[in-house]
């Protein structure tokens, strides 16, 4: 399987999280790199993972993996 790249334009770094959101409820999750599929799914690579930002007033949830 070949490694999956993060969703920003011009971005060749490895994806390490995946981004939805749910405009309803102004969230977005962050999560372990989901099943690939979902085409409202962005892959983030670890320095856009951390600089991630959300409108005012939205809330982000983030699901990390337990390591152990």
């Amino acid at each position: 399987m070949l490694d999956r790249l993060c969703s920003k334009v011009g971005c060749a770094r490895e994806a390490v999280t995946t981004l939805t959101y749910d405009y309803g409820d102004q969230m977005a999750v962050l999560g372990p790199l989901g099943a690939g599929d979902d085409p409202h799914a962005h892959d983030l690579c670890a320095i856009h993972t951390s600089r991630m930002s959300v409108p005012k007033g939205w809330v982000v949830v983030r699901h990390e993996t337990l390591r152990v």
